[in-house]
């Protein structure tokens, strides 16, 4: 019998294409994923930060649905240009703040002729401004007898200066009328500082909306009894201080400058 003849198996020195193939399909994917993640899209970004924003309560109240994208896709490209609305934000702010200077100066100068001769140590008006929030103080102890409600008749025309100027500007008016931490007199028909805030901060509102025909749904009447004080109560200046009505407006940009203008 023959004896059978054993062959030695043929290598393959080809074997070094399947791993360089792998190798170069990894490093296609690789550039591919990189060159992916460059291309950012700004107006996609700028949707998920606002909604981000809104969902955090950062911005807005929250508690509703707020859609991460809308619209096609934009083009990409690194190009940072949300600096745009950055600077319309500020622009508007300016043109508020400048709106509530022009309101302030205004009121102030037609003031200024019922005010000059009064020889009180204390003002009987100041204004303040923050932001586009523009808060008149009216000193309680010139406008109301101690303990007492009813508007003094002789302030009645300082008050209808500043409601003229308020009326025709069609914003929602908030009245406010805190008071010192002194305790209510025992002849006092008024329970305590509370029912006192409140009473007189309803008073200036019902004069405003009857004088000068202002819709009640922009109107606000508020008590804080002495839980806002702006200065100290262990003084008798600061006490006065305490003792006030505060009518607060805001002004926007799309309001009608030109009637607030001098």
């Amino acid at each position: 019998m023959a004896k059978r003849q054993h062959h030695e198996e043929h290598e393959n020195h080809e074997r070094w294409l399947v791993s360089y193939a792998d190798f170069i399909t990894l490093l296609f994917a690789f550039f591919v994923v990189m060159y992916s993640v460059s291309r950012v899209d700004n107006k996609r970004m700028k949707q998920v930060v606002n909604s981000i924003q809104f969902a955090m309560h950062h911005s807005g109240s929250g508690g509703s649905e707020l859609p991460v994208f809308e619209g096609a896709p934009t083009g990409g490209g690194c190009v940072d240009n949300m600096g745009g609305a950055d600077s319309k934000k500020t622009k508007q702010a300016k043109e508020e703040a400048q709106a509530v200077e022009s309101l302030r100066r205004k009121i102030e100068k037609k003031l200024r002729s019922f005010l000059q001769t009064r020889p009180e140590s204390s003002p009987t008006v100041t204004l303040h401004m923050e932001g586009r929030k523009l808060s008149i103080r009216l000193s309680a102890s010139h406008f109301f007898d101690p303990a007492h409600s009813a508007i003094r008749p002789e302030m009645i025309p300082v008050l209808d200066v500043i409601a003229a100027e308020l009326a025709q500007m069609g914003r929602p008016l908030r009245i406010e009328g805190p008071t010192a931490d002194a305790p209510m007199p025992a002849t006092a028909r008024f329970r305590d500082n509370w029912d006192l805030s409140v009473s007189r901060a309803a008073a200036v509102t019902s004069y405003v909306q009857r004088a000068h025909r202002v819709d009640g749904r922009l109107l606000a009447a508020t008590g804080l009894a002495a839980t806002r004080p702006i200065a100290k109560n262990d003084t008798v200046a600061g006490r006065e201080a305490n003792r006030r009505i505060e009518m607060v407006v805001e002004v926007n940009n799309t309001d009608a400058l030109d009637a607030i203008a001098e």
